[in-house]
């Protein structure tokens, strides 16, 4: 079995022109094959032509690096790589001496990528570079967006030995997939490559190298070193496919195992030389098992070049005339099992059989280096000084194989050419000194000198006697070609054309023909008339400064030779040198400066040139502009409550620039702070600032603005205050009226302001004019006025208005013309709601009684109790012109009754009672008696008080006490009967009791007690249950609450409540105006727990009336009524939620309406 030899450490591929050295042969015999089959080459670096990277690659694997070989898989994909259109550009292998830099690059073309596709670089088969990246390796890329190409770039720096080997670019984006392979060789940097022998040289390094160092097995260092070890491995070994290596060394471990096929497998690899013999052996377990030869995946037939032999169990295939093509894996099959081997073929070594010879050459000449070699077609390296020569369609140099014949071209050599050649094969070297001189050299034809005019042609020629090119160069710098200037060489001769001479074409030019050191000169000399040229400036030759600024005024001018300046105003020449004006002269301009301009600089300027060619004139004309006066003090002509409006006049002087607008400043006057009003310039001269506080003091002030810049401030505006009259008053009404007066009253306004209300207005006029009359001359505080000395029975309108400091308000008119005429107002009693039932107060309280009344002229009233006058020493009454109350302030029971009012207006008489109840505390039940004791049990009986306090007794109270303690306890509380049983009392106790009544008001001062005591006897006595006669529930039906008088807001609705009594529960049928209500929408009738309920649904005018509710059973029947009125829309019912009596509201609307409603 061959055993893979160790690597060198920092062993690189051999630089050139040195081959690698032969490592030594460690295989042993395989099978029965001869010495001259079996015998070993050792690997080159120099392949054939033809053999792909891949054979290099199994045989740096096998024997230098211990790597398994390439799959098929992989040669496919690496086909399929090479068929790929990812890249535009490959990465090529190249050389480097120890510690220089080299670059790597790739293009990957974007056309058809939506994004950037990945790189990855690889030393070897595994090694990802992108990890290795530091001080020696960088990796950069780049887009160019015009051509849409990446270019990625892998750069080497102070490259070591160890460097060196074989590296892979691969490039993917999505399922395209695309690499390539390249080498880097470094070597030692050396001037030339000495003449020896490669075989004894590379024998002596080997020898020298195993006394350094024992031999080193790798095979067995993976076999047994950790798994985490393997890379640490690798790296020190140079191993390049460690996963290669490693799926070997599992292959190996593998067969290991016994086969039940094979008692002897094949050995892992076989190595041979090219055009050997090789013999592969296997031995079968049983004999009859059939075998079958694959040589990568497909099957072996027997041929003059595959030979096979049974012997016994043994199983040989031999190959013949091994080629680089045998470079393979192989496998032999036998029933189900396999074994499997690889071969690597070796090529043996080329000779150099005819050496390279010096050669002496001219400048210009071809050069052909020739060679021969020991084989046709072999792979041959030639190298300059060294250096590997690398030939191709851009290159110089050209190499031409004939069978073993071998010849380096070089066309046009030069003097650079002049170098040390030499050819490297796989089994030796030549080399040869080339040396390149010059011809000598003539000149045939000189350059002269020459003076042109601007705009013609200039042509200069020569001829020399050598046909080479050469460099022209101008004032010392070389020359380009462009549009205009022609360069010229034809044979011998050469010729620089430049059309169109221009000033800048003056100068030197110098010929120089290339790889000589003579020259050939000529001046050239380009004339031309001065000129201005004014293209900078505006149409006029107008120029704009900026008042206070620098101008500094730049005119190019032309003329060969350089013309004089002069510059001047109104015939005073402006000198050089100092001075706020003055000008500046340069070879191809004139300079007017003017520091800190002003407006008195404006004007024309003249600018004169002159030379031998001619002269030239102009005229410029400068305007100083400067930021405009400010404007005068604005003027406010009008004041609202958040606003004014102001106008100003534009400034006297406008800067040189037209006004382009104005910003507008306001602050409050004891302010500094100014506020800006507008951001955006306003055109006009008037503006209305907004959003003022009403009742603070402001000013104003303009800013002018130009295309200079803005104006200072003008002064401030005089101070004005934002003020706003109030709104119109409100609910303006007719309060009275006479037969010469008119009385009117309202209602502030809803919104003041900060303004104020110094007082009213009250303006009349007469029906059918058009002229109003102020009634009083003064302003008046209050909201009420009377009109005086108004003719009977004239018609007038009313309106009144609001004044403050900003003047009248808007006028509050009245709706309707008012008649001025004394009108009787029938009496009308507005009794409270709370009144309308029976009023009661404990007593001691207080009683004040307030009942609104209606009625013109002033009503005369009548008070009276239970038919009698009223003692007004007990009782106050005090009338106004709207209303009476009675007043009393410390109530007695002897106040209680039913108290007559009566309202008289001439003729017109309306009355209205009120019930006052004036409650107090009950006296004590009249007797208590003990009728019945039995067992734990006493009944007992009383009762009811002689004197109930005024009010309806509501319950008592019976509480019980020991005769040994007469200490008292409740019993019972609030209870409603006049007879009791009193339960669980102490056997064996005596016991007292006693009753006290309770009414509203509370219990009474005092007790009724038992007379006598009750004993609870301890033996027991037999219980007589008394005889009670049944209790009669009937009774008829009885209101215990009426129906009250009740106003309704139209279209909200309306309900009538009362509460009935009575046994068997009664039939209740609601009526209005007499007439039964039944099955009605409008409508709605409750009843629960005896209170009735009638909901009127959003009533209108026409739903008031009498409304009546009867109560009917088998015993009686009985009836309520009650008034409803309904007032009339929602100004009823907004003016109700403000707060207005509602005598008032009812008076406004009955003027409003011009009618007077229905009484009750």
């Amino acid at each position: 079995m061959p055993e893979p030899t160790k690597k060198e450490e920092n062993e690189v591929p051999a630089p050139a022109p040195v081959p690698p050295p032969e490592e030594p042969n460690k295989e042993k015999d395989v099978g029965n094959a001869s010495p001259k089959d079996e015998e070993e080459a050792s690997p080159s670096n120099a392949l054939p032509p033809g053999l792909g990277s891949r054979a290099l690659e199994r045989k740096d694997s096998e024997w230098s690096l211990g790597e398994s070989p390439a799959s098929e898989d992989q040669e496919k994909q690496n086909a399929n790589s090479q068929l790929s259109t990812l890249f535009v550009e490959k990465p090529q292998t190249g050389r480097v001496k120890v510690g220089e830099n080299i670059t790597f690059i790739a293009k990957v073309k974007a056309e058809d990528l939506l994004r950037k596709p990945t790189i990855k670089w690889f030393k070897g088969k595994w090694m990802d570079l992108a990890s290795k990246a530091g001080k020696h390796l960088q990796l950069k890329e780049s887009f160019e967006r015009q051509s849409r190409v990446y270019t990625f770039e892998m750069q080497i720096i102070k490259a070591k030995e160890n460097y060196a080997g074989n590296y892979r670019c691969e490039v993917t984006y999505k399922d395209k997939f695309d690499s390539c392979s390249f080498d880097l060789e470094v070597h030692e940097s050396t001037g030339t490559t000495p003449n020896i022998d490669i075989r004894s040289a590379f024998k002596r390094r080997e020898v020298k190298q195993q006394e350094e160092e024992p031999e080193i097995d790798v095979w067995d260092l993976l076999k047994n070193a950790n798994p985490n070890e393997y890379e640490k491995i690798a790296f020190q070994y140079g191993i390049t496919d460690l996963r290669g290596m490693l799926k070997r060394l599992k292959r190996m471990r593998r067969v290991e195992k016994k086969s039940a096929a094979f008692a002897k497998i094949l050995d892992p690899a076989y190595q041979i030389d090219k055009g050997g013999r090789v013999r592969f052996v296997v031995e079968l377990a049983d004999p009859k098992l059939e075998v079958k030869w694959y040589k990568n995946g497909q099957e072996i037939r027997p041929s003059t070049k595959y030979i096979f032999e049974h012997k016994g169990c043994e199983r040989i295939m031999f190959i013949n005339n091994c080629q680089l093509t045998d470079d393979s894996e192989y496998y032999v099959t036998a029933g189900d099992e396999k074994c499997s081997t690889e071969l690597f073929v070796r090529e043996p070594p080329i000779l150099v059989t005819k050496q390279l010879e010096d050669t002496n050459a001219y400048c210009g000449e071809k050069v052909e280096l020739e060679c021969e070699v020991s084989e046709d077609d072999a792979n041959v390296k030639w190298f300059k000084n060294g250096e590997e020569i690398i030939p191709g369609p851009k290159s110089r140099y050209k190499v031409k194989v004939e069978g073993k014949k071998h010849t380096l071209i070089i066309e046009g050599a030069t003097k650079a050419d002049s170098a040390e050649y030499s050819v490297m094969t796989t089994g030796g070297q030549s080399s040869a000194k080339l040396s390149v001189g010059l011809k000598p050299l003539k000149i045939l034809t000189p350059l002269t000198d020459l003076t042109v005019q601007l705009g013609k042609e200039i042509c200069l020629k020569c001829e020399i006697s050598e046909n080479v090119t050469g460099k022209w160069t101008k004032n010392g710098l070389p020359v380009q070609e462009g549009d205009r200037l022609k360069v010229v060489h034809k044979g011998r001769i050469h010729k620089l054309v430049i059309n169109s001479a221009l000033i800048e074409d003056e100068g030197d030019y110098v010929f120089t023909p290339d790889a000589y050191t003579d020259t050939l000169p000529a001046k050239v000399h380009v004339i031309d008339p001065p000129k201005i040229n004014l293209d900078g400036l505006d149409a006029d030759n107008t120029v704009t400064v900026i008042a206070g600024s620098k101008l500094r005024l730049e005119i190019p001018i032309s003329g060969e030779p350089p013309p004089k300046v002069i510059w001047s105003r109104a015939d005073k020449a402006i000198m050089e040198g100092s001075g706020r004006i003055k000008a500046e002269s340069y070879p191809d301009s004139s300079t007017l400066i003017i520091d800190t301009a002003e407006r008195e600089d404006s004007g024309v300027y003249n600018i004169n040139l002159k030379n031998e060619a001619g002269e030239a004139h102009a005229s410029i004309k400068i305007k100083v502009v400067d930021i405009p006066d400010p404007p005068v003090a604005p003027n406010v002509t009008d004041v609202g409550d958040d606003w004014c409006i102001m106008n100003w006049e534009p400034p006297a002087y406008d800067g040189g620039s037209p006004i382009l607008g104005y910003f507008i400043e306001r602050k409050k006057k004891q302010s500094s702070r100014w506020m800006r009003l507008n951001f955006e310039l306003c055109k006009e001269t008037t503006f209305e600032p907004k959003k003022m506080i009403e009742g603070v003091a402001y000013e104003v002030r303009i800013f002018a603005v130009n295309a200079i810049g803005i104006s200072k401030p003008s002064m401030p505006s005089k101070p004005f205050v934002p003020l706003a009259v109030t709104s119109p008053p409100t609910l303006l009404a007719v309060d009275s009226v006479t037969d010469t007066t008119v009385t009117m009253k309202w209602r502030p306004p809803d919104q003041i302001g900060a303004a104020g209300l110094d007082g009213y207005v009250l303006e009349y006029c007469f029906e059918g004019t058009e002229e109003w009359i102020v009634a009083n001359t003064d302003l008046i505080d209050k909201t009420k006025f009377t009109i005086t000395g108004l003719p009977t029975d004239a018609k007038i309108f009313v309106r009144v208005k609001a004044v403050n400091k900003a003047g009248a308000s808007e006028p509050k008119y009245y709706s309707q013309p008012i008649l001025v005429k004394e009108i009787i107002e029938p009496p009308k009693i507005r009794i409270p709601r709370h009144l309308k039932q029976t009023y009661i107060r404990r007593v001691g309280e207080a009683v004040n009684l307030v009942i609104p009344f209606q009625g013109k002229p002033r009503p005369e009233l009548t008070w009276t109790k239970d038919g009698a006058e009223i003692d007004k020493n007990q009782i106050n009454i005090r009338n106004s012109e709207t209303d009476t109350i009675i007043f009393i302030r410390k109530a007695e029971r002897s106040h209680s009754g039913k108290y007559d009012l009566q309202v008289k207006v001439e003729k017109f008489v309306e009355s209205a009672s009120i019930e006052i109840q004036i409650v107090d505390r009950p006296g004590p039940p009249q007797l208590v008696k003990i009728e019945d004791v039995w067992g734990e049990n006493v009944a007992l009986t009383w009762t009811p008080p002689k004197d109930d306090g005024n009010a309806a007794i509501t319950g008592y109270t019976i509480q019980k006490a020991d005769k040994k303690s007469m200490e008292w306890f409740t019993v019972i509380e609030h209870y409603h009967r006049t007879n009791a049983t009193i339960t669980e009392l102490v056997i064996g106790n005596e016991y007292y009791f006693r009753v006290f009544a309770e009414n509203m008001c509370g219990l009474s001062e005092d007790a009724t007690m038992t007379k006598e005591s009750a004993v609870i006897a301890k033996d027991g006595k037999v219980y007589k249950n008394p005889v009670y006669e049944d209790f009669d529930f009937t009774e008829a039906p009885m209101f215990t609450q009426p129906l009250v008088n009740t106003y309704a807001v139209a279209g909200y609705n309306a309900t009538l409540n009362c509460s009935v009594r009575g046994n068997p529960k009664p039939k209740i049928t609601w009526m209005k105006n007499k007439v039964a209500i039944v099955d009605d929408p409008r409508y709605r009738m409750f009843s629960n727990q005896g209170v009735c309920t009638l909901e009127i649904r959003k009533p209108s005018p026409y739903d008031g009336g009498t409304y009546c509710c009867q109560a009917v059973n088998n015993l009686g029947t009985v009836e309520v009524e009650c008034k409803l009125e309904v007032k009339g829309g929602l100004s009823f019912c907004r003016l109700l939620l403000q707060g207005v009596p509602p005598n008032i509201i009812d008076s406004y609307l009955r003027d409003l309406q011009s009618s007077t409603p229905e009484g009750y």
